[in-house]
C-alpha cells in the first residue's frame, strides 16, 4: 500500500482523535474550573491565541507548498510532452532509412512514460515501466548517435532535442517523489491536537447541541483541510488529480505516424 493510500486511511481517526481531544480539554476544564482567576485566564488567552496563529501559519505553509509542487508536476508533464514532440519532429534531419525503426522506439517509448504514471499509485508497476522507458533511452540515443554520423550537419539540434527529453524524466522521477517532510506532517498533526485541546477547556459543562456542533465543524474542517493538502501532495490518488494533464503525452503518442 502506497503512502498516500495510507494517509488517507488514517483521516477518519484524525477526525476522531480532535473529537478525543476535545472532549479531553472540556474535562479538564471542568476540573479545574474553580483554579482560574482574571489573571491566569488572560495569559491562558494569550498563548491560545498564539498556538493557533501558530497552526494558521503551519497550515498555510504546508498548503502552499502542496499546491506549489501540484503545479510543478502539471508543468512538468507538458513540459515532457513537448520535448518527445519535439525530438520525435527531429527525426526527420537523420536519414530516412534510420528514420522508421526511431519512430518506432519513440512509440514505445512514449507509450512507457504514459505508463509510468497510470500505474500510480502502484509503485512497483511504475518503476517498471521506468525501467522500460530508460532501456529505451539508451536505444534511441544509440540509434540516432549512429544515424547523425550520416549527417552530422543536424547533430546540435538532434542532440539538444534528445537531451531535454532525457533529463526531463529525472527532474519529473525527483518532483514525484518529493512530499510534505514528516517532522512537518507531524507537527501539523501534533499542533492540531493541541488546539483541540485548549478548544476543549473553553467549552461550557454541557453537551448542548451548539457544543457539539461547533465540535464536529472544528474536526470537519479541519480534517477537509488536511485531506487537501494531503491530496495535492499526491495527485494520483484521491480527488485531486494529474490524470487529465496525460492527455497531452496521448496527444504526441497520437500524433507519432
Amino acid at each position: 500500500m502506497s503512502d498516500s493510500a495510507v494517509i488517507i486511511l488514517l483521516l477518519p481517526g484524525f477526525f476522531l482523535s480532535i473529537f478525543l481531544f476535545i472532549e479531553i480539554g472540556r474535562r479538564l476544564g471542568i476540573r479545574y474550573a474553580a483554579e482560574h482567576t482574571a489573571e491566569t485566564v488572560a495569559v491562558f488567552g494569550t498563548t491560545q491565541t498564539a498556538i493557533f496563529a501558530l497552526l494558521g501559519l503551519l497550515v498555510a505553509f504546508t498548503f502552499s507548498g502542496a499546491a506549489a509542487r501540484f503545479d510543478a508536476r502539471r508543468t512538468l508533464t507538458v513540459d515532457e510532452a513537448n520535448a518527445i514532440g519535439t525530438a520525435y519532429l527531429r527525426l526527420d534531419l537523420l536519414p530516412a532509412t534510420t528514420q522508421p525503426p526511431l519512430r518506432e522506439k519513440f512509440r514505445r517509448y512514449t507509450e512507457a512514460r504514459i505508463a509510468v504514471y497510470q500505474a500510480l499509485p502502484d509503485i512497483e508497476a511504475s518503476d517498471t515501466h521506468a525501467a522500460r522507458a530508460v532501456a529505451l533511452q539508451g536505444e534511441i540515443w544509440t540509434d540516432a548517435m549512429s544515424a547523425l554520423r550520416e549527417n552530422p550537419t543536424s547533430l546540435l539540434l538532434m542532440l539538444t532535442a534528445l537531451n531535454a527529453m532525457i533529463d526531463i524524466t529525472t527532474t519529473r522521477s525527483i518532483v514525484l517523489k518529493t512530499h510534505i517532510p514528516p517532522i512537518v506532517a507531524v507537527a501539523l498533526i501534533v499542533l492540531t491536537l493541541a488546539c483541540s485541546l485548549l478548544i476543549g477547556t473553553g467549552l461550557p459543562p454541557e453537551r448542548t447541541f451548539g457544543v457539539l456542533l461547533h465540535t464536529f465543524c472544528f474536526a470537519f474542517v479541519v480534517t477537509a483541510t488536511m485531506y487537501v493538502i494531503f491530496d495535492l501532495d499526491h495527485p494520483r490518488v484521491g480527488l485531486i488529480r494529474l490524470d487529465y494533464v496525460d492527455q497531452a503525452l496521448f496527444d504526441v503518442l497520437a500524433g507519432m505516424k
